[in-house]
């Protein structure tokens, strides 16, 4: 027992060495998400979270939040370096700055969990079972929005493979975070509290996986139509290849090559940016697609830059995905850019002064929040995200129940051999899962794969390969109740119980 009292008494006796224990606990949390999946041992790396919420001050607490969070977002996102550096071709000094900064900007958020959890609940753990879910919910979401917003490690999408995945359709990957941080805040209550007290809590933990595990059997959209036959291509081409004067051809004649092999298919997606240059470079490519498409009845779905000089006396570049079916042609510019990456929130002089150093400085431009929906020849209509913009499902639901299908097209060759790739998958599964929608997901070095309407992975191919995928997809009418809802319905009843803890302390002061 006295040992147990030294280790519960540590964050208040050695604060350090407890920080430093966050730190780990943080990145350990990082396992899991894709590629470890081991989704099970969060419910134990937060209980030590919210116990320290609960039995320290605001200030303690907070502090420690913040070690969690700069070991989680350290750990699960160090492939930014990867990115800024090695493929970007920034000095070392600028790809720490600015990896390391997005980290504690991160960590920041995580601060203010931990010491609004620990206000609220004011060491009393029924409060602290009202508080946590709401208060991790609502920083988690304004992570996602607030200076320009960045919605990765979210806890929700750790568990697509769990019981908890059958809320998603429900209350979409924020909803699936809030029960995962109620039930283990639920622990905390069981093991604190006694006789019906503690059954009520027991239960509390258990409820929302038993109920996950019978809404994962729900069937929230069903078919609309026959089958159709899609086709993914990966040209599995480096991203310092990519670019290369020598390997354009190569990968004109690749690309083309490989959707005339797939001449049955009715849908074929290339990734982002497949044909590398801008559309009015490559006009007599594109008509030759067209031709193609005409003779077969397919849809073709090619990720390109393309540029617009029509209405602006500056030509205007975006992030495409341009669709020939032999009828007409249509397209998709990407909406939601990718700071640092596609767009430089910076002033003039610091463009200035990258553009001395020889780092790109140029702004894509975003497309309109909302667009024409791209549709096949027989009628099927599709709802496009491009790479970064997975991540924000809610941004993707005024396609909907239009949308019979999802179509998601990458380029995570930007980040090598490390953990982004099947992050950014697993981000993918969580959509389809939301909407009942089968996904095709065709990115330039993997990881490709057809996603089935229950988040699952129906086929994939490898990394750093060229790949053809061909499956039958079916496309999907209805809508779950969080394509009809949004994040709303959660985030309104985070925000009630938190305006009711928040009046509650006061009018006890």
């Amino acid at each position: 027992m006295a040992r147990e009292a030294s280790i519960l008494l540590l964050p208040a006796d050695r604060p350090r060495v407890s920080q430093l224990v966050f730190f780990v606990l943080g990145c350990l949390t990082t396992t899991a998400f894709a590629p470890f999946g081991l989704s099970l041992l969060i419910p134990v790396l937060l209980l030590p979270f919210l116990y320290v919420c609960l039995t320290n001050s605001p200030r303690d607490s907070a502090k420690h939040a913040f070690w969690f969070g700069f070991g989680l977002f350290l750990s699960g996102t160090y492939w930014i370096y990867i990115s800024v550096a090695v493929f970007g071709k920034a000095p070392l000094w600028i790809a720490l700055l600015l990896m390391l900064g997005l980290v504690l900007l991160m960590s920041f958020y995580l601060w203010l969990t931990g010491w609004l959890i620990s206000r609220l609940a004011r060491g009393e753990p029924w409060l602290l079972l009202a508080a946590a879910p709401a208060v991790w919910v609502l920083a988690e979401w304004a992570r996602g929005w607030l200076l320009t917003g960045f919605p990765w490690m979210a806890l929700g999408y750790s568990q697509v493979d769990s019981a908890l995945a059958g809320w998603a359709p429900v209350i979409g990957v924020y909803g699936v975070s809030a029960l995962l941080v109620l039930s283990v805040a639920a622990v905390l209550v069981a093991l604190l509290t006694r006789d019906r007290q503690q059954w009520i809590a027991i239960a509390i933990v258990v409820l929302p996986w038993l109920v996950g595990a019978v809404l994962k059997t729900a069937d929230w959209t069903e078919s609309a139509g026959k089958p159709v036959t899609a086709t993914l291509i990966q040209g599995g081409i480096s991203q310092d290849r990519k670019w290369l004067a020598e390997q354009f051809q190569p990968t004109l004649d690749y690309y083309r090559k490989a959707t005339r092999r797939a001449a049955n298919s009715d849908i074929v997606v290339w990734p982002e940016v497949a044909i590398p240059s801008v559309s009015d470079r490559v006009g007599a490519y594109i008509d030759s697609l067209e031709s193609d498409s005409r003779i077969t009845g397919q849809t073709i779905l090619f990720g390109i830059l393309e540029r617009d000089t029509e209405r602006t006396l500056e030509p205007k570049i975006y992030n495409s995905i341009v669709a020939v079916n032999g009828e007409k042609r249509q397209v998709y510019r990407k909406r939601h850019l990718v700071p640092f990456g596609e767009y430089f929130p910076v002033p003039a002089k610091v463009r200035e002064w990258l553009r001395m150093l020889s780092l790109p400085h140029s702004d894509l431009s975003a497309g309109a929040a909302v667009q024409e929906l791209i549709a096949t020849r027989d009628g099927v209509e599709l709802a496009v995200a491009i790479c970064y913009e997975d991540a924000y499902g809610a941004e993707q639901l005024y396609a909907l129940p239009d949308a019979a299908l999802l179509i998601n097209v990458s380029n995570d060759a930007w980040f090598g051999d490390s953990i982004a790739a099947h992050q950014h998958l697993q981000i993918a599964r969580m959509r389809a899962l939301e909407v009942g929608r089968y996904s095709i997901r065709a990115t330039n070095t993997g990881i490709s794969a057809f996603i089935g309407p229950d988040g699952k992975i129906l086929d994939s191919g490898p990394q750093f390969e060229p790949v053809t995928l061909t499956m039958q997809v079916e496309p999907r009418k209805g809508s779950t109740p969080y394509a009809s809802s949004g994040n709303w319905s959660i985030l309104s009843v985070c925000f009630l119980v938190l305006l009711a803890l928040w009046f509650r302390g006061r009018a006890n002061l």
